[in-house]
């Protein structure tokens, strides 16, 4: 599958294009297709199913931490779990956990959405799970944002292994973290106002090389702004963009009943 990087200031988009593949929201028209399959016409629990997602804020149940690694693939066995959350380097650390009944390790209960957590223990227990659960379509939103440096880099790499035969849309403000995606797509306001690979946008000199060139740190730099809009929608010599499409045919939304709704299948 294609790996696709999503880039844009808050408000650009990204979180709302999630949003709408997962069917959080339904569209007003048009449709997003999957291997051909409009999502509208796909039963919920199919199309959840089929993708796992990391998010920057992440919200674990009140249960155990091996229940929560275990969430999106019930089935899987202790030793499942345990190289899920290896590959997530959350091992370690789930091995000193004690709960406030005296559970240790992946028995301990980690509290009302994982307050017990950190929120960089909470995002690594949210990548086993998706290590885990081995979707064929990744969605990662600020996976690794609540990480230090040095775990966000080895879990990177973990991540790019499970990456491979996968659809990826990945949403970072840390472009570094997206660099090596097939493609990237800059986001304003809803749509598309670069795209290509990291290479290809770094020689366009546009938005995306202005935005490479300010980072500090790693992040995106608050004082980089889009240019040269103009009264007509024409930004920086840009004609007024089409609405955005990732992946998917942008066509009339068709009119069906979901009672008999299919699942998602993969061609």
């Amino acid at each position: 599958g294609e790996k696709v990087g999503l880039v844009g200031r808050s408000g650009a988009g990204k979180s709302t294009l999630v949003n709408l593949l997962l069917r959080f929201y339904d569209l007003e028209g048009g449709s997003i297709l999957i291997d051909g399959q409009d999502i509208a016409g796909v039963s919920q629990e199919s199309l959840r199913a089929a993708i796992g997602m990391v998010t920057q804020d992440t919200s674990l149940l009140h249960r155990s931490i091996a229940a929560n690694i275990r969430y999106g693939r019930p089935s899987a066995s202790d030793a499942d779990v345990e190289a899920a959350a290896k590959k997530a380097h959350a091992h370690e650390f789930i091995g000193g956990l004690r709960d406030w009944k005296d559970r240790t390790g992946y028995r301990a209960h980690v509290g009302e959405r994982g307050v017990k957590l950190s929120g960089g223990r909470r995002q690594r227990i949210a990548i086993a799970r998706v290590v885990l659960k081995d979707a064929p379509i990744l969605v990662l939103d600020e996976a690794t944002s609540a990480l230090d440096s040095e775990v966000e880099l080895a879990i990177q790499e973990q991540l790019l292994g499970l990456m491979e035969g996968k659809t990826v849309i990945a949403i970072a403000h840390r472009l570094s973290t997206i660099a090596r995606m097939d493609r990237l797509i800059v986001l304003e306001e809803g749509r598309i106002f670069e795209e290509g690979s990291h290479d290809e946008l770094l020689k366009l000199g546009g938005h995306y090389e202005r935005l490479w060139r300010h980072q500090s740190g790693g992040f995106l730099a608050p004082d980089v702004a889009l240019q040269g809009r103009g009264t007509s929608g024409e930004i920086d010599g840009f004609p007024e963009i089409e609405p955005l499409a990732i992946g998917a045919r942008v066509e009339p939304l068709p009119e069906s009943g979901t009672d008999d709704a299919p699942v998602v299948t993969r061609s």
